[in-house]
């Protein structure tokens, strides 16, 4: 899709009624939600695969967030 195209959609989300931009939000947020689940879903698997656990997880993140 162009920038042009892009730029199109924007100026006709910006007619649109209050209650049509309100309903456009809540179904980009359902599709943002349903996009997160899927991705969470994929990063359990590779987890799972690696064999990493919960506690490892949390160890890795409080030396990220903490230092070593």
């Amino acid at each position: 899709m162009s920038a042009t195209a892009v730029y199109e959609i924007v100026d006709r989300i910006k007619q649109l009624p209050v209650e049509d931009r309100q309903l456009l939000e809540e179904l980009l947020a359902e599709l943002e939600d349903e996009s997160w689940k899927q991705e969470a879903s994929k990063a359990r698997q590779q987890a799972r695969e690696r064999h990493l656990d919960q506690a490892a997880i949390d160890q890795a993140v409080h030396r990220v967030r903490y230092g070593a």
